[in-house]
């Protein structure tokens, strides 16, 4: 029997995010409020810090050699090229919306906000995701017993549940479902976690500098 605080650490980060993210979509439809998105980020950041010891699978070296970061980070930027050519109409769960403006505020305070979205969607997500579903969710769906399932262990069942539900995460289901497979097949490969962190963190970082950018704020 898996003891519940194992679990907790690995549920309540992801839960806390997503309850953020319903609370915005019924409070605040057609805006992301950047107050909110900070609130939210330094919830999930807290509840990172504080169950650091119970992540047994980011202790090791986040890249064991040249190679395996060659790999996430090469996984990484590919799923960002896939990723902005999938805003498929037929692909869109609702409406993307006008997105996270950060510079609507002017000034410093613009390019702080602005900071705390990259920082956000580039560190604390992808560890907050990985840890859910490439740790977690793959895992538990082998066995309740999680920890007993090696990292990577591979069943059809676990992959195609892991990937459907971690495009019906995201508005871009399509595209959700593209990095699913993506990340799923780079922790098959590896049978380590920091490297789905590092390629899911070089995603967001790019689709992070493609938005200031480009100022297409509905990736965002």
């Amino acid at each position: 029997m898996i003891p519940y605080e194992i679990m907790r650490a690995r549920i309540l980060p992801f839960a806390v995010y997503m309850a953020f993210i319903a609370i915005q979509s019924v409070l605040f439809p057609d805006e992301t409020p950047l107050w909110l998105y900070l609130i939210q980020i330094s919830f999930v950041s807290a509840l990172l810090i504080f169950y650091r010891q119970d992540y047994l699978e980011l202790k090791n070296k986040c890249v064991a050699n040249f190679g395996e970061g060659l790999l996430a980070v090469g996984v990484g930027i590919l799923v960002y090229f896939a990723w902005v050519r999938m805003d498929f109409p037929w692909a869109l769960q609702g409406e993307l919306g006008e997105g996270y403006k950060p510079f609507q505020v002017g000034g410093g305070l613009g390019i702080f906000y602005a900071g705390i979205r990259l920082f956000g969607a580039s560190i604390v997500v992808p560890l907050m995701e990985e840890i859910f579903w490439r740790s977690f969710i793959l895992r538990y769906i082998i066995s309740p017993d999680f920890l007993s399932v090696k990292l990577g262990e591979f069943t059809r069942l676990s992959f195609l549940i892991t990937v459907v539900l971690f495009g019906v995460e995201h508005n871009l289901w399509l595209a959700g479902m593209m990095a699913g497979v993506a990340y799923n097949l780079l922790m098959y490969r590896t049978r380590r976690l920091w490297p789905c962190v590092i390629a899911h963190a070089v995603t967001n970082l790019m689709l992070g500098a493609h938005v200031l950018l480009t100022g297409q704020w509905y990736w965002w």
